[in-house]
């Protein structure tokens, strides 16, 4: 591959990446505005409405390749529009939006461990290493540095919710690699989104059973435009060039700067303090990523 692609698929997963770290700002930020299912369910009719326009002819003269591929387009979409936003929103609700965005950041270490489950690749004592790390830097956040908290499994829930919802991004990252060909970009998008959405409402209409729907406010309004076309929209297209053209490893080594982003927001909008366990947890959870990744994977050999 050549040097240009190369530069265009990191800028793209760097664009991406700072059109994320806004997410996690309007996921805190918006936590005792409006329910996290409702934030995530006009998140998507605002990207759908966007992309409508210019997504709807590129799919209906591409209805063969939805058809033969429905199952894994419904899985991607479970995955990556119903499920991954609608649990960083949970998130949002009890979590501050640093470490949403540091533990945001494990993602890739769950690829190295499911590409060894699942595709047989090698795991060297460098990546071992690197888990060790990301594992110890992750339960040091959570726990605030207090062991009786991990002894007393008094965790934050939405670190916890943070986690699974980095588990869920990993294996979306992982499938949209393996990704059929014969469709383009915006079909694609569009179908992903419009499937998620179906996936999505039963549960919005289930909240709002339970949470009745409040007025929204113009800030609001604009932190769900946000969201809906440059963290879904433009953000999601971005990060699918960038995994087609660098992979989903490399380009989650760019990821890896999401909490700088997210934590000059965060300080500026939000208010949010930066400790010394916010340093020290992002010192090992970045250097047990570098070092499980730095060298590309081997294959086990049978």
């Amino acid at each position: 591959m050549t040097s240009k692609p190369i530069l265009i698929g990191f800028a793209c997963a760097i664009a991406a990446t700072i059109l994320w770290s806004g997410n996690f700002i309007v996921a805190r930020g918006l936590s005792d505005v409006i329910a996290p299912l409702s934030l995530a369910f006009w998140r998507w009719v605002v990207a759908i409405l966007v992309l409508l326009p210019f997504a709807i002819k590129p799919l209906l003269a591409q209805k063969s390749w939805l058809k033969e591929n429905v199952g894994y387009l419904s899985i991607v979409s479970l995955l990556g529009v119903t499920l991954f936003n609608s649990l960083i929103y949970y998130a949002g609700q009890t979590s501050s939006a640093i470490n949403l965005s540091l533990i945001a950041i494990t993602f890739p270490i769950f690829i190295l461990i499911l590409s060894r489950i699942f595709m047989a690749e090698a795991i060297g004592w460098n990546k071992l290493g690197g888990i060790v790390l990301v594992a110890a830097g992750i339960l040091l956040l959570i726990s605030k540095g207090k062991v009786s908290v991990l002894t007393e499994l008094t965790f934050s829930q939405g670190d916890i919710w943070m986690l699974l919802a980095s588990l869920i991004f990993a294996i979306y990252s992982m499938l949209l690699k393996r990704k059929p060909i014969g469709i383009s970009v915006p079909a694609f998008q569009l179908a992903s989104f419009s499937l998620g959405f179906l996936f999505l409402l039963p549960l919005y209409l289930l909240e709002l059973y339970f949470i009745p729907a409040q007025s929204i406010e113009s800030s609001t309004a604009m932190s769900i435009l946000y969201i809906g076309i440059f963290a879904s929209l433009f953000a999601f297209i971005l990060w699918n060039k960038a995994i087609a053209i660098i992979g989903a490893v490399n380009a989650g080594m760019v990821y890896y700067s999401l909490p700088i982003f997210s934590g000059i927001l965060a300080i500026i909008i939000l208010d949010e303090a930066v400790t010394s366990l916010h340093l020290y947890s992002t010192l090992l959870v970045l250097a047990g990523i570098l070092m499980a990744v730095i060298y590309p994977p081997k294959q086990v050999r049978s």
